[in-house]
């Protein structure tokens, strides 16, 4: 089995400390990123592993599966890995780029595969790399990844950003897509791939690619950082698989053309570098499934479900950062219906106000921090789809997400929530543990599967700043650290890795100021979707085991403990002594002094009127009836049935 010898971060961690929880032997979260450790490394240094450093001979075989599961676990993919390739012999050989996305492997052929056996056996991988500035090019990558499958083809997207020019020949077959920025110059992300190039100017004698280049016709150097690209490869080697493609703005029909084109020729490039032309007809039935196509067993991705178009109004919130004002701008348009939030908001800046200004989602999946307010709702831009938030009378209103402060239009500043966050971390601090691996070496569980279960099941929601939003306390008290927050501490406090002090800090951040306790009202979180629901469910349990384990201190911990005595013992509801419990003697001797026990003494309500008119209230019954709440003791029916709830609950009552 090959092990891996390399592992690194890309740019762009939410340091979500995912990878740090399924193997903190390597991974390290800190407040900017994830970090591989120094200890497993042979540079012996303490970050991101940009400069491509080795895992220690004596940690690949034992780490190598681990790593793959925590970057498949990686919910922005951004954890890269290489492996060491193994010759039929069992010998090491050079060692090829693995990336997680699409790793190279031989794919299964039979006899049904006709004319195309030979080819489509062996290495089938496909580099894709984009050069981006505003994400078109990205998204292109992404698209042309997905029909690459058709065609029996390991595609994987690759950022040309920090990627190491030394490993472009390793590729046997290269798709670019690249915008041109500015007059004529690659796109930031581009900029030092392609100067590393042309300094060093590798072989790419191996390569077989093609060239699809987005431009503005408006301009002098229209795509040439394409024909730049193209004219390089072309120089140091390379065959051109397909002409170089030039799109205007419009770019998805140009593309399409050129997409449809050359990924069946690309994949007439067997394993040894070899291009097939004579078998480009049958490639091209094989893709568009004339042919049988040899069973998957993998992931796929689901066709889109396409809605009829929608005739909306968009209300769009705007904000002037430098002139200080804000409104609304109302557009307007006809949608398909399957379309989502972003999809709208991109379609409005590009056609008709460039300015704009809103979070998009990460390229290759949704984002928590796009999220924004629709119609009262609390929704991910680039996941909500306009048919299932459009009103009756076919108005969206988009507003930026409450509680935090907005930047300009609809894109808000996370600063408080990443200050908050960074202050409580609440990421995995674990006791040293016996048993985490069999005599053999190889991994166990440290959790059973129903725990696992449950713990991910808890925090499952599409973003801890999201949930924030959903508060209304959130949006008022500067001081609450919101529900996201509490929810993530909750969690770690219940994960059986955590060590005791660690879930002490847990249970002493939740029940302190800015704790779950600040929440004026956990069911206002319900009214958010399945999303909030989940957080709501979440915060209550959290609420019950801080009685248990504060030992019923505090404000919320004596008023439940002074009610369910009340009714347990006496079977009566006794508000008077509710309150008097609660206060205590100095509490209730400080409601002297500003009123309340004046007011309550002499049945003055709280409807507004005039002072006397309660009192005339006290001296002509019925009138006075109803006025304030009965403070006399009563009988509860059924008493019997509240002690069994409360002895459910906690038999210490």
């Amino acid at each position: 089995m090959p092990t891996i010898t390399k592992v690194w971060i890309e740019e762009d961690c939410i340091t979500c400390d995912a990878c740090e929880d399924i193997l903190p032997e390597v991974f390290s979260i800190t407040d900017d990123s994830s970090f591989i450790k120094a200890e497993v490394r042979e540079d012996g240094k303490f970050d991101r592993n940009t400069g491509f450093s080795m895992i220690k001979p004596e940690f690949r075989a034992e780490y190598s599966d681990i790593i793959e599961e925590a970057a498949e676990a990686c919910p922005v993919e951004i954890i890269k890995f290489e492996y060491e390739a193994v010759e039929a012999d069992g010998a090491p050989a050079t060692p090829v780029e693995e990336i997680v996305e699409a790793t190279p492997v031989a794919i299964e052929t039979s006899a049904d595969d006709g004319v195309l056996a030979g080819v489509l056996a062996g290495d089938r991988s496909l580099a894709v790399f984009f050069g981006s500035q505003t994400g078109n090019a990205a998204g292109l990558a992404e698209k042309t990844v997905k029909m690459a499958a058709n065609f029996g083809l390991d595609a994987s997207v690759i950022d040309m950003d920090g990627y190491d020019q030394s490993r472009l020949s390793s590729h046997k077959r290269v798709l670019i897509i690249t915008s041109t920025w500015g007059e004529g110059e690659m796109p930031d992300n581009a900029e030092s791939l392609w100067i590393a190039t042309c300094a060093s100017n590798p072989s790419l004698s191996g390569i077989h690619y093609s060239i699809c280049a987005i431009g503005d016709t408006s301009y002098d150097e229209y795509c040439k950082a394409g024909h730049d690209w193209d004219g390089k490869f072309s120089d140091l080697g390379a065959t051109c698989i397909q002409a170089i493609q030039e799109c205007d703005v419009d770019f998805d029909e140009p593309w399409a053309q050129w997409v449809d084109q050359v990924l069946p020729r690309i994949a007439c490039v067997d394993a040894d570098g070899v291009f097939q032309e004579e078998l480009v007809e049958a490639m091209i039935a094989y893709g568009a499934g004339d042919e049988e196509v040899p069973a998957d067993d993998g992931d796929f991705s689901p066709g889109q479900i396409e809605q009829p178009e929608i005739s909306l109004t968009l209300k769009i919130f705007r904000y002037d950062p430098i002139k200080a004002q804000s409104g609304y701008d109302t557009v307007a348009c006809v949608l398909p219906g399957h379309a989502t939030i972003q999809d709208a908001l991109i379609a409005i800046a590009r056609e008709i106000d460039g300015s704009l200004t809103f979070n998009q989602g990460q390229i290759g999946g949704l984002s928590p921090l796009t999220g924004l307010k629709a119609n009262g709702r609390i929704v991910s831009a680039d996941t909500m789809r306009l048919c299932d938030l459009v009103a009756a009378d076919g108005t969206l209103t988009l507003e930026p997400l409450p509680g935090y402060e907005v930047v300009k239009d609809l894109m808000v500043s996370y600063d408080r929530y990443d200050t908050d966050r960074a202050n409580s971390k609440p990421w995995m601090v674990a006791d040293p543990r016996q048993g985490e691996r069999l005599a053999s070496g190889a991994p166990m569980g440290v959790m059973a599967s129903a725990k696992a279960t449950a713990l991910h099941a808890m925090a499952d929601v599409g973003g801890l700043q999201m949930i924030n939003s959903m508060s209304d306390t959130y949006m008022v008290d500067d001081n609450y650290s919101g529900p996201g927050l509490n929810l993530q501490r909750w969690v770690r406090s219940q994960d059986p890795r955590s060590g005791s002090g660690h879930q002490r800090s847990m249970f002493d951040l939740l029940q302190k100021n800015g704790g779950v306790w600040d929440e004026a009202d956990i069911s206002s979180i319900y009214r958010h979707g399945i999303d909030g629901a989940q957080a709501a469910d979440a915060l209550y349990a959290a609420r019950a085991r801080l009685l248990a384990e504060f030992k019923f201190t505090g404000k919320p911990g004596r008023m439940v403990k002074g009610y369910s005595r009340s009714v347990k013992l006496t079977g009566n509801v006794n508000e008077t002594s509710l309150y008097r419990s609660v206060l205590g003697p100095l509490g209730l001797g400080s409601n002297i002094m500003n009123g309340v026990s004046l007011r309550m003494m002499l049945g003055f309500t709280r409807n507004g009127g005039p002072m006397m008119r309660g009192f005339q209230g006290m001296l002509a019954p019925p009138a006075g009836i109803g006025k304030i709440p009965d403070m006399i003791n009563f009988k509860v029916d059924n008493h019997h049935e509240i002690v069994a709830i409360f002895n459910k609950l906690d038999r210490r009552f």
